[in-house]
C-alpha cells in the first residue's frame, strides 16, 4: 500500500488526520488537503509507492481473450505472471461472443471443405478491408494464420471439419467455417479469392464460452496467477517515464503491484462507457445499443494515454444492421430517404450497417415482395409500411415521386438478366421484385436495432510495446485486444471473428515480448 493513504473498508482513501488536526476541528475549519483519488488517467511517479504488495516479471491488466492468450505465452517462457481481473471471473468479452475466430491462409478445416486459401490471399483481403492497414500486422497476421489456428488446437479448442453454407450472423450448429465477411461481394471478390475464414469453436450456439475455458485451463498449466475481483486503478512510472507496475484495489485495499519486466494492457474497448463513446463516436451515441462486456470502460485505453502511449483510430468502430437470418431478406434492396439504393444487399451485415447509418436524412428502408419477405431474427425491426403496388408504398413511405418506382424498375429489368450494373450484387441473390404484397422494414439509424463497439486504440509494434506521439517506445508497456489497434480497425470492411482472432494472435505476440524483457532493477 501507498504509505500517504489510509483506505476504507470500502476501499476509498481517506484523510488521515494528525492530533494537531483533530484540535483545529473546535476553531473555524480550515481546507484541509485532500489524498489523490486514483483513477486511470493519474499515473502514481514510482517515488511515491512505499511498499509494494506483490510483483511478477509480467502484469496482465484484464484477462479476456488477450490477456488469456498473452498469460500462456508469458508463463509458457519462465516468466512469472500474475493476471489482475475486475470481474469476479474471466472472459471479458470472448466469453460472450459466438466463438468466431478469422483465420485462413489454408487451414485445416479449410481444405476439408475444399476451399483453396493462402497466407497472400488472405493479406490481399485484410488489406482491401482497412481504411489504413497496418502493413507489418497485417502480414505477420497473414502470415501465421495457419499456425495460429493449430496452436489454438493444440490447447484443446476443438473445430470441426465443416461448413455452414447458408447466409447468417451465427450458425447455431457446431458447423465450423462460415462464410463471416464480405468476402463473395464486390470490390472483395475480384481483390482476393473468396474463402470462408470464420472458423467457429465446435459447440452449438454460443462458443466464446468454451474458447475461453479452453484459454484459462492452458494459462493455468503454464504456471500463471490470476487473481480476480481486482481492479486496476492506474500505472505507475518511475522517473524516465517507464512503467514500473501499477496500483489496484483488492480486498477493499488500494495495493500496488511491482511489474520487473512490463505490464500488458488488455482491459477491453470503451463501448460501454458513455462519456468516451460521445467523445470518440458522438453520431452514433444514443442511436445504437453497445454491445461488449460490462468494464468494457475504456480504462485500459486511459492507462496507456496517460502513460504518453499514442491513441490511434480511436474514432472507428463496428456497426452492424443484423437484418439477416432470414436469408431470403438478401433478395431485398435497401433505400434512402430519396428511394435510391446505396449498398449491394448481399454485403456483410457491418459494411451495410455503416453505410446506411450514412444516409440522407437518416432514413433507410428495405425493400422486399411476397417471396422473400421474413421478420428478422434479432428483435426490434418494425414493418414501415405494406401495400399492393410500389407507387402506394412509396406513397405510404413519404418517398419523392417516382423515385422508389423508377429505382424498382430499374433493379428489376437488370435482375431478370442476373446483373446488377448498379453496386454488384451477385447473381445469386438477384431476383425481381414482383410479387405483391411489398413490403417495407424500418432499417433508419435509431430506429432500427443497429449494435456497435469501438475500434482503434493504442499504437503498438506488433510485439504489443506501446509507443508514443513521436514514435518511441513507452518501457515497460504493453497493449493488445481492444487496448491495441490491431487488424481490426474498418466499419465497412470488418468480419466476424477478426476481432478474437486479433487478440488471441497479438496477445500471445505481447506475452513473449514481455517475458523477454530485462527485468528491471530495484
Amino acid at each position: 500500500m501507498m504509505s500517504a493513504w489510509q483506505v476504507t473498508a470500502d476501499g476509498d482513501p481517506q484523510d488521515v488526520l494528525e492530533p494537531s488536526e483533530v484540535a483545529r476541528r473546535e476553531l473555524p475549519p480550515a481546507p484541509k488537503p485532500r489524498s489523490p483519488i486514483l483513477h486511470p488517467s493519474s499515473p502514481v511517479p514510482l517515488a511515491e509507492i512505499g511498499a509494494w504488495h506483490d510483483e511478477a516479471d509480467v502484469l496482465i491488466v484484464g484477462y479476456g481473450g488477450a490477456g488469456a492468450c498473452a498469460a500462456i505465452e508469458s508463463a509458457a517462457a519462465g516468466a512469472d505472471t500474475l493476471v489482475l481481473e475486475r470481474a469476479s471471473g474471466g472472459g471479458g468479452t470472448t466469453a460472450m461472443a459466438a466463438g468466431h475466430i478469422y483465420l485462413g491462409g489454408g487451414t485445416r478445416v479449410q481444405k476439408a471443405c475444399g476451399y483453396e486459401d493462402s497466407a497472400e490471399n488472405l493479406l490481399r483481403y485484410l488489406e482491401a478491408s482497412a481504411d489504413d492497414s497496418d502493413p507489418e500486422k497485417f502480414r505477420l497476421y497473414a502470415e501465421g494464420s495457419v499456425a495460429h489456428f493449430e496452436w489454438l488446437v493444440s490447447l484443446g479448442v476443438p473445430f470441426n471439419d465443416s461448413i455452414h453454407e447458408a447466409r447468417t450472423n451465427m450458425q447455431q450448429t457446431d458447423e465450423c467455417l462460415i462464410w463471416s465477411g464480405n468476402e463473395k461481394a464486390w470490390p472483395f471478390c475480384e481483390l482476393a479469392t473468396p474463402a470462408p475464414r470464420g472458423h467457429k469453436v465446435a459447440r452449438e450456439g454460443e462458443a466464446g464460452p468454451l474458447l475461453f475455458a479452453k484459454l484459462h485451463e492452458s494459462a493455468l498449466a503454464a504456471g500463471a496467477r490470476i487473481q480476480n475481483d481486482t481492479r486496476v486503478l492506474t500505472l505507475v512510472i518511475d522517473e524516465k517515464g517507464g512503467v514500473a507496475g501499477l496500483v489496484a484495489r483488492q480486498d477493499g485495499e488500494d495495493r500496488a503491484f511491482r511489474a520487473r519486466r512490463g505490464v500488458i494492457l488488455c482491459a477491453g474497448g470503451y463501448a460501454m462507457d458513455e462519456a468516451m463513446f460521445r467523445r470518440h463516436i458522438p453520431r452514433l451515441a444514443g442511436r445504437v445499443m453497445a454491445i461488449g462486456n460490462p468494464y468494457d470502460d475504456g480504462a485500459g485505453l486511459r492507462m496507456g494515454l496517460a502513460a504518453r502511449g499514442a491513441g490511434i483510430h480511436l474514432a472507428d468502430y463496428h456497426i452492424t444492421l443484423p437484418f439477416y437470418p432470414p436469408a431470403s431478406l438478401t433478395f431485398g434492396i435497401f433505400v434512402n430517404a430519396q428511394g435510391q439504393r446505396f449498398v449491394a444487399e448481399d454485403a456483410y451485415h457491418g459494411r451495410i450497417g455503416e453505410l446506411a447509418s450514412r444516409q440522407p436524412e437518416g432514413r433507410v428502408y428495405l425493400i422486399v415482395d411476397e417471396p422473400s419477405y421474413g421478420r428478422p431474427e434479432i428483435d426490434g425491426f418494425e414493418l414501415a409500411a405494406t401495400e399492393e403496388s410500389i407507387a402506394d408504398l412509396e406513397r405510404a413511405l413519404d418517398l419523392p415521386e417516382f423515385g422508389l418506382q423508377q429505382t424498382v424498375d430499374y433493379y428489376n429489368r437488370h435482375a431478370e438478366r442476373g446483373q446488377d450494373p448498379l453496386l454488384r450484387k451477385q447473381p445469386h441473390w438477384l431476383r425481381p421484385i414482383k410479387d405483391a404484397p411489398f413490403a417495407a422494414l424500418e432499417c433508419s439509424l435509431g430506429k432500427a436495432p443497429y449494435m456497435a463497439f469501438s475500434l482503434g486504440g493504442l499504437w503498438t509494434k506488433p510485439s504489443g510495446e506501446v509507443l508514443t506521439e513521436d514514435g518511441e517506445v513507452v518501457e515497460g508497456l504493453y497493449a493488445a485486444g481492444r487496448n491495441s489497434c490491431g487488424i481490426a480497425r474498418s466499419a465497412e470492411g470488418y468480419a466476424s471473428g477478426t476481432c478474437i482472432g486479433d487478440a488471441t494472435f497479438f496477445g500471445r505476440l505481447a506475452g513473449r515480448a514481455a517475458a523477454s524483457r530485462s527485468a528491471r532493477s530495484e
